[in-house]
């Protein structure tokens, strides 16, 4: 096989799709094998290793899921693009969960075949081992896999999360490496809205629909155009509202307010929200088909409590930003304002974190962040707090020797050796330390 020509693997059991797909893939420069059976694709795979396989779900002798799973299994799963048919539209977004590449829906555009093979074949860097973005913690690199892997596909994405966590950043991240990117990204706060004016805020309305429509008013859904149309605590939506962006989810379609003629969504559907929605449900609060809609790709966005690897790369951001923007010559921590602040529980989570920062850069004496100035309530008081209460010595420590770690191991680039060398202790000993303090191999880069 030719280097320049990426072999893709076709494993699809219909003679005329299958030779179709194969003469296609050719014309489009592709080294391309076809397969019809399962058990074709497994062995074909082991001898193969084509950088693409192009999967039918449906196949005489197994389902495709399960020849993806097995070759997942043994290490031999290239990306997978899967074809499938709209009742199996659901299990296709669990394979992009369990890490498939793409999927489209039988009858499909052949240029849109041709586009989304592209695109897989261009991430040269697997999620998994892409520098992290959204934080290091092992809770945020996996919320952050999940969206690099579902980010060029137009299922509706659900993010929940404690307000303050990050779930607008989020989807702004989808959109920033998405094919969307260039297109408009419209956030709505559905909360910040009155429920009389929603309607026309989220579609518009035409000239005279209601007393002062004095002109036609486009809502952010036709901003958005091609899109991301973000909205955020969605569980606030009126009823009225919700029927609404339901026939938005399933017809792609909806009329501004006083409007006649149908208008065309061509925006990408994020939404988020800090409700249980399943509860809101249960009480009649919440559409039951609207959360099934929008609920095809839920993403729990992890409180900040539980991701102390993100505490300190977020203060050394914020301080930067804030030293920047309001002119000061606060340049750093001290090591009590670390070891306070990874004690701390963090209510409010980064929001809460990065008002903190402001305030402190704002009012700091000095050039370095002391724990009073991040936390004014400790005045008088020694120690970091945890919650309203002081932490133990213990605490103290074991958030000491986590940051101290976590600094050994970021300048050995991960290699455990060299970072127990560096800090005086045995491999093993720094090992056990790892294990206790919750480092995990995930947490050493």
């Amino acid at each position: 096989m030719s280097p320049n020509r990426p072999q893709i693997g076709i494993l699809e059991d219909d003679p005329i799709m299958g030779e179709s797909l194969m003469q296609r893939l050719t014309l489009e420069g592709y080294d391309a094998r076809w397969w019809q059976t399962g058990r074709a694709a497994i062995e074909g795979l082991q001898r193969e290793r084509p950088r693409l396989m192009v999967c039918d779900l449906r196949l005489p002798d197994m389902r495709g899921d399960e020849v993806f799973r097995r070759a997942m299994g043994s290490g031999e799963a290239p990306p997978t693009l899967f074809i499938t048919a709209y009742a199996d539209i659901d299990q296709a977004v669990e394979l992009m969960r369990a890490g498939a590449g793409d999927y489209v829906t039988k009858p499909f555009d052949m240029g849109d075949f041709l586009a989304r093979i592209e695109a897989l074949l261009q991430r040269d860097v697997l999620p998994s081992e892409a520098e992290p973005v959204l934080g290091s913690s092992p809770a945020m690199r996996e919320t952050e896999r999940l969206l690099r892997q579902v980010a060029d596909i137009d299922s509706t994405i659900l993010l929940s999360g404690e307000t303050g966590v990050g779930k607008e950043v989020c989807a702004r991240f989808v959109h920033g490496i998405s094919k969307r990117a260039a297109a408009p990204f419209m956030a709505v706060n559905c909360a910040a809205i009155p429920p009389d004016l929603i309607d026309s805020e989220l579609f518009g309305h035409e000239r005279g629909a209601f007393t002062g429509a004095h002109a036609r008013h486009l809502g952010y859904a036709e901003r958005a155009r091609d899109g991301i149309l973000f909205l955020d605590e969605v569980g606030e939506l009126p009823p009225t509202v919700q029927a609404k962006l339901l026939r938005v989810v399933q017809e792609r379609v909806f009329y501004r307010v006083g409007g006649e003629r149908p208008v065309p969504c061509d925006a990408r559907l994020i939404c988020a929200t800090n409700a249980d929605l399943e509860h809101l449900v249960e009480i009649g609060h919440f559409r039951r088909d609207l959360f099934f809609r929008l609920n095809v790709i839920p993403v729990h966005v992890a409180p900040l409590r539980e991701r102390g690897e993100d505490v300190g790369p977020l203060l050394r951001y914020y301080l930067a930003t804030f030293a920047e923007a309001l002119g000061r010559r606060v340049t750093g921590l001290s090591d009590l304002t670390e070891d306070a602040a990874l004690a701390y529980e963090w209510p409010g989570n980064v929001r809460e974190l990065r008002n903190r920062v402001e305030r402190a850069v704002a009012l700091a004496p000095g050039d370095s962040l002391r724990p009073v100035d991040l936390f004014p309530e400790l005045a008088g008081r020694d120690g970091p707090p945890v919650g309203d209460d002081l932490a133990s010595l213990s605490e103290v420590r074991d958030a000491a020797e986590r940051r101290q770690i976590r600094r050994a191991l970021e300048r050995t680039d991960g290699q455990v050796g060299r970072a127990a060398a560096l800090l005086g202790v045995s491999r093993t000993t720094l090992w056990e330390k790892m294990r206790r303090l919750g480092l995990s191999e995930a947490q050493r880069h």
